[in-house]
């Protein structure tokens, strides 16, 4: 049923699926995400809708190849079909007017700036966006963000495009000259985490994408539990969305830590197989 019908290699190891999902399409709102399973034994992963197409009935999505699940789906070719596919899922990222927006997107958060900043800029906004990478070949949906922008900056950790240096150095320089309304920032936690400590003392509401480890994306396991100003949530239910000046970093930069040795373990296992 959720059939790839298009896919496009962005970067080595950066891959755009289009997938047959109609009712997920039909419902989709942005910040939302959905979670897949690849085959019969492959564990459940998040990931989220970058794009959705009502009329085709499909959906968007863009795979980093880090783990064992992603390295298997950036495998897939078109044609073929996930077994599960469960969403959409969690909180829309609530949009209206403020003003003069930022959007931030770090890594393969970039996935998600997108729809924030096409949603923030159909609400009228005046909309900042601001990407990083490690480097230029990691950079993606650029011109997509410079279509629906009213400016676009660009970072790179080594200069090989545009700022050399991290997307906090631009969002500093912004906030000393211009009359920011809003942030919405998502990538690395580190990143997030910076962000949230550079607004807060200008009082700009700040909006961060968590990226706990899930699992059934329903509250029912409770692998993605945050605390949010001293309560606990769940990432999959009350988020993924959270006011950044609210979240327990250290706790979460904690958590997503836990199975590391566990993923290793098991994309070595992966790749060994392959050989």
């Amino acid at each position: 049923m959720y059939k790839i019908v298009e896919k496009t290699i962005l970067s080595p190891n950066i891959k755009k699926l289009v997938i047959k999902a109609p009712r997920i399409a039909q419902k989709t709102q942005p910040g939302q995400f959905i979670i897949l399973r690849v085959d019969e034994k492959g564990e459940r992963i998040p990931l989220t809708i970058v794009q959705e197409n009502r009329e085709n009935g499909t959906i968007t999505l863009i795979v980093l190849e880090v783990g064992t699940t992603t390295k298997k789906l950036g495998a897939m070719k078109v044609g073929e079909s996930l077994i599960t596919l469960s969403g959409p899922l969690g909180l829309p990222v609530k949009v209206k007017k403020y003003g003069t927006t930022v959007v931030i997107g770090g890594g393969i958060g970039i996935a998600e700036a997108y729809p924030i900043a096409n949603a923030l800029k159909n609400e009228g906004n005046y909309v900042i966006s601001i990407i990083g990478t490690r480097r230029e070949d990691l950079l993606i949906l650029e011109d997509e963000l410079r279509n629906i922008s009213d400016e676009l900056y660009i970072t790179t950790d080594d200069g090989t495009k545009g700022h050399k240096g991290f997307v906090t150095d631009v969002l500093k320089s912004l906030l000393g000259k211009r009359g920011i309304n809003y942030v919405f920032a998502v990538g690395p936690t580190i990143m997030m985490r910076v962000v949230s400590d550079i607004t807060r003392p200008y009082k700009v509401k700040t909006i961060v994408s968590l990226n706990p480890i899930m699992i059934d994306g329903t509250g029912m396991c409770g692998g993605c539990r945050v605390t949010i100003d001293g309560q606990n949530k769940f990432a999959c239910l009350d988020g993924p969305a959270f006011d950044g000046h609210l979240v327990d970093f250290d706790e979460l930069m904690s958590r997503t830590l836990i199975f590391i040795d566990h993923e290793k373990c098991s994309l070595d296992l992966y790749e060994q197989s392959q050989k």
